[in-house]
């Protein structure tokens, strides 16, 4: 069982579970789905107030946070891989290319990379935007699993290593009650798949 912990020192967050040496030898998306998982039972509120962050590696307390926060984390956590400071570097540089869905004329460090959207255009210009498999069997883990709740409000999670008893994915999200590993894949409108793969250096 992993010691859930969490600290917060000088407005940085230690990582719940540090990477171990071992699970260094582990694939990336099971590395990546171990950091989204220790998060469960850590972030037990959804709160989406728009808060200062440090920058880079800037982050609310790890008892809440929004769907976004699950992702951040896990990257950092697994990798060392800042999405504050790539998503800000990249709107930086290339602004006119994001969403302007917030009336927004210049990027913001403290909100960019806590919005669906925007981390769906990074991934989009950096990563990989995959087709949605025509069946639960297509979603691997460590898949970024994007939908809109009601045809609108934007959701992001990671599909984890663990099935359901007939072999569906699961998803590790925050969809209000705090961080969970749940399935819900092919209820939703809008779904999308992405694959963000941690940079070599990891």
């Amino acid at each position: 069982m992993l010691t859930r912990r969490a600290a917060i020192l000088g407005g940085f967050s230690v990582p719940l579970a540090p990477i171990r040496l071992g699970q260094r030898t582990l694939p990336w998306q099971t590395r990546l789905a171990f950091a989204a998982r220790s998060q469960i039972g850590i972030t037990r509120m959804y709160d989406p107030a728009y808060a200062h962050l440090s920058y880079p590696m800037g982050d609310v307390e790890r008892s809440r946070g929004v769907c976004t926060d699950v992702i951040v984390r896990a990257y950092r956590d697994a990798f060392a891989m800042d999405l504050q400071q790539l998503v800000h570097e990249d709107m930086t540089n290339a602004f006119s290319k994001y969403p302007t869905i917030w009336g927004l004329t210049r990027p913001d460090r403290n909100i960019d990379h806590r919005r669906v959207p925007n981390l769906e255009k990074y991934i989009e210009r950096h990563g990989l935007a995959l087709s949605t498999p025509p069946d639960d069997t297509g979603w691997k883990a460590g898949d970024l699993y994007t939908m809109r709740y009601k045809e609108s409000l934007p959701h992001i999670g990671i599909v984890s290593d663990k099935t359901t008893r007939t072999g569906r994915p699961m998803v590790i999200h925050n969809m209000g009650w705090g961080t969970s590993e749940d399935d819900i894949i092919g209820q939703f409108q809008h779904e999308r798949r992405f694959r963000l793969a941690p940079r070599p250096a990891a």
